[in-house]
């Protein structure tokens, strides 16, 4: 289990972490790994179509965590929504390597089994990138 440092703010503390993943137990990890953080997760959501109804519902999202197959559909398109809106995600995938093509070249790639605690950092690494770019006036933590 994950602890915070004594007197540190958790890492996802406040944020909003949108879960997409098949594998239920994964997914459960990964949830509870985020919440251990700080963070509120939005879902998870195991198919395509729960993750659309999630992306839908109006409620803002800091990051994502996307599995690149979801019951054998890409994610692409979640990923293509995510970054019209500027919410920062990673991929997961099982494969040893999947080519996610020029258009997400740019997105962190995180091989299963994934490394919870790195893959919180990157996350919560991605967030203060977004908000550094965001510029001037925007709060930042500690």
């Amino acid at each position: 289990m994950l602890r915070k440092s004594s007197g540190q703010p958790a890492p996802l503390a406040g944020r909003r972490v949108f879960v997409v993943e098949d594998e239920y137990f994964l997914a459960d990890d990964i949830s509870e790994t985020f919440r251990a953080l700080g963070a509120e997760v939005a879902g998870p959501a195991g198919h395509i179509e729960d993750a659309f109804k999630i992306l839908r519902d109006g409620s803002t999202l800091d990051a994502a965590v996307l599995d690149v197959n979801i019951h054998n559909e890409m994610i692409f398109p979640i990923a293509r929504e995510l970054r019209a809106r500027k919410v920062p995600f990673v991929f997961t995938t099982g494969y040893e390597r999947i080519n996610v093509g020029p258009e997400f070249h740019d997105v962190p790639l995180i091989e299963k089994p994934i490394d919870l605690a790195a893959m919180a950092r990157k996350l919560a690494a991605l967030i203060a990138d977004r908000r550094d770019e965001q510029g001037p006036g925007t709060i930042r933590p500690g």
